[in-house]
């Protein structure tokens, strides 16, 4: 039986399943009926934190638009931009034997694009959860169901994945902020500014460029 986590809970992933390696993060959602002008995308997202809760370079932010982390040990399945259907509306697998010693946690999180422009926020959407599940066997190891505790918050973090000493355990999170993508990367340690289209990441490790801007606008014509 998968464990079942309330708000602020903690379990480890690895102390009843030795072996463990691959398993895959599933995080769901419904829209709840109002009419906003506009369609509900939230886009699920894996940010790679050091011991100090930071990142420390941009390839540490696993979304839609850089799928996989140059260790191959995280890796976002791909949008999903309605939120339609049962179970898992997005997917991030993790290969928990290649990821890097310097990252001591995987925050996973949940943003609404472009959701000041369509009047969008967390208190529309309903029955959000996080599970994991182990990818070779399918079996659940655990769910958080988040409830509905949420309003005008635009950005959600779902949980975290964590090392203790040789152990990785999971913690359910459940908290929200107003600022979307920009107030998720203000509290792990980025700060996003637009610039000529792009948006300029700055952390710790130093500063770079990124057309997030770019490949938000692309990566989601794509799929029309």
């Amino acid at each position: 039986m998968p464990v079942s986590l309330k708000k602020g809970q903690k379990v480890s992933l690895t102390k009843d399943n030795p072996g463990l390696k691959n398993v895959v993060v599933g995080l769901g959602w419904d829209i709840n009926a109002f009419d906003t002008g506009g369609e509900f995308d939230l886009d699920a997202a894996a940010f790679m934190l050091g011991e100090n809760g930071r990142v420390t370079k941009s390839e540490d932010f696993v979304f839609y638009g850089n799928l996989v982390h140059p260790s191959q040990s995280v890796q976002h399945m791909g949008d999903n931009r309605t939120g339609a259907g049962e179970g898992d509306d997005e997917q991030i697998k993790i290969d928990l034997t290649k990821v890097p010693a310097e990252i001591s946690k995987i925050a996973f999180t949940a943003t609404i694009y472009e959701a000041e422009a369509r009047r969008q926020n967390f208190g529309q959407v309903a029955n959000a959860f996080i599970r994991i599940y182990n990818e070779e066997t399918g079996e659940e190891l655990l769910r958080y169901d988040l409830g509905e505790d949420f309003s005008i918050e635009t950005a959600v973090v779902f949980g975290e994945l964590y090392k203790n000493g040789a152990e990785w355990k999971f913690n359910a999170i459940g908290s929200g902020y107003q600022g979307g993508l920009a107030a998720l990367c203000g509290s792990f340690g980025d700060r996003i500014r637009k610039d000529n289209k792009k948006e300029k990441i700055e952390s710790t490790g130093g500063q770079r460029y990124v057309s997030q801007l770019t490949k938000r606008a692309e990566s989601k014509s794509v799929k029309r």
